[in-house]
């Protein structure tokens, strides 16, 4: 059996509006067309992500080191391209950013 298509953005605004104004799981779900857990977990993620969008679309895990990350860890190769990747992995490490290791900082080179 295959995987379910994702709902469409309209139907999971449907879904969080009828649930705030009261309307009960089951009556949710019948009047959107999906199943009762479909209705609960689109329901839980927006009260605790006030997002109800789908990551099915993304594929792979996401990356650490975003497009802001790439471009200061460039930068600051072309200060000094004699850093080591250790050096750059301390330097990468004490800025804003969650830390990362060295294999990453050198696949991400």
């Amino acid at each position: 059996m295959g995987k379910a298509a994702d709902l469409s953005e309209f139907d999971r605004g449907q879904i969080v509006m009828a649930r705030r104004l009261g309307t009960s799981i089951t009556e949710t779900a019948r009047l959107v067309g999906c199943s009762r857990s479909a209705v609960v977990s689109i329901h839980a993620k927006w009260v605790n992500d006030c997002d109800t969008s789908s990551r099915r679309q993304c594929i792979g895990r996401p990356r650490i080191i975003k497009e802001k990350g790439r471009w200061r860890l460039s930068r600051s190769v072309q200060q000094n391209r004699r850093q080591t990747v250790a050096q750059l992995t301390a330097k990468y490490n004490a800025g804003p950013c969650a830390s990362v290791s060295e294999h990453t900082i050198q696949r991400t080179l």
